[in-house]
Order: structure tokens, then sequence, then C-alpha cells
């Protein structure tokens, strides 16, 4: 959805897929300023010595599963679990060194200025 310009309804946790070979990334919301994502991963983490290094600020929200977010200059990765949310800010080098590959992982990610 671009611009919004009619109600639309969803269910973050319908049409999960069973097996996830990459990570599954859905844009529900996007205009100027923001976009909003579902990610869904199984045992999915970035390749070893890669990081993300975004232009804007990133919230994240996981809603199922489990992962760990590395944020560059920590000693170790975040733990994260149901409910657990994380602002990185722009700029800061992160990478995801695992999620739970026995059970998929739903993200809800806002990317915003």
């Amino acid at each position: 959805m671009s611009n919004p310009t009619s109600s639309e309804m969803g269910n973050l946790f319908c049409h999960i897929p069973a097996q996830l070979s990459e990570e599954f990334v859905e844009i529900l919301v996007k205009t100027t300023y923001f976009h909003l994502e579902r990610i869904i991963s199984q045992g999915q983490a970035t390749p070893a010595g890669q990081w993300y290094d975004q232009e804007t600020h990133e919230w994240v929200a996981l809603l199922s599963g489990g992962a760990g977010l590395w944020l560059e200059g920590d000693p170790e990765p975040v733990v994260m679990r149901p409910g657990d949310y994380l602002l990185i800010p722009a700029r800061r080098r992160h990478r995801v060194e695992w999620t739970d590959s026995r059970q998929p992982t739903v993200w809800l990610v806002l990317h915003f200025q």
C-alpha cells in the first residue's frame, strides 16, 4: 500500500510460509516519510562479516519467535523475544546474528527519517 487513501485490514500472522529459504519482506505501508514492513524469518541471519548501515532510523518490534541483533560496538547481541522492541538510530551498524529456526520469527519494522 502506498500513500493510503482508503481503509485496509489485514492480519500480521496470516499467510506465513511453512518453510523459508530466505527472509520474507512485505511492505505494509509506504509514504514519503516512512515505510512499515512485516518481515518473517526462520533461521536466517546476516552473512558473516556483513552489517546493515542505513540512512533511516529503524524501530523493530518482535511479534513471535526469537532473534539476536548485534549492534556494532556492543559486547554481545541483544536477545529479542515476543513483545520486545528496539530503536536502531540511523547509521548505527547492526546485523541479525540468529533467528529461531524452529518457528517463524515475525517482525514489525518501521523505517523513518
